[in-house]
């Protein structure tokens, strides 16, 4: 599956631009963890694979939201399957949801983690544009993110604890990671609307 694929499927399968955002903002915070975290050349088809798996993780969404007998990430998992997707894509979506999808494996690989610790990671740094009197991601720096970090009130459904599982298992200090992910969708931020 390529990218051209993966976009067919999301937007096949979600309608709300929001939602969109969301999944191109988890894309780019996918391919700049990428080549943070490659160790020597960088392998494009493999680094596409990372970009695929943010794109599509929350594919099913929409889809799965209001539905009791259809379940979040396992609907796109059998979307993915059916494409013939690679196997360590369609274990990152799966796995991207295991502290609140029954059953869902632990992350296991560096794509595994990575696509876990960005995911709530790009929510925050977009509440955080979005209280600049810009609402630009240009007007966001690391230290911005940082100073909301300890507020509990602010970007409240943001689990910290999940985005901070990048030191123990990326090997990543959490301001570099925050400066990754942010780097990585100030540069698609005509596509966000930020």
């Amino acid at each position: 599956m390529d990218r051209k694929q993966a976009l067919k499927l999301l937007h096949d399968n979600m309608t709300n631009q929001n939602l969109r955002r969301h999944c191109y903002a988890v894309e780019a915070a996918m391919l700049g963890l990428y080549d943070r975290l490659v160790d020597g050349e960088v392998d494009e088809k493999e680094k596409e694979a990372w970009g695929v798996a943010g794109l599509i993780h929350d594919a099913d969404y929409e889809a799965t939201k209001d539905e009791k007998d259809k379940v979040h990430t396992k609907e796109v998992g059998k979307w993915l399957e059916e494409l013939d997707a690679r196997v360590d894509v369609r274990d990152a979506v799966a796995r991207h949801g295991w502290t609140y999808i029954e059953d869902a494996p632990k992350p296991d690989s560096k794509m595994d983690w990575a696509l876990y610790c960005c995911d709530e990671l790009t929510g925050l740094i977009v509440a955080v544009a979005l209280v600049k009197e810009d609402k630009r991601l240009a007007s966001v720096t690391v230290d911005s993110v940082m100073n909301k970090w300890n507020s509990k009130s602010f970007a409240a459904g943001v689990d910290r604890k999940q985005i901070e599982k990048c030191e123990q298992y990326l090997n990543i200090p959490l301001r570099e990671f925050v400066g990754v992910v942010l780097l990585s969708m100030q540069n698609i931020h005509d596509d966000l609307g930020l």
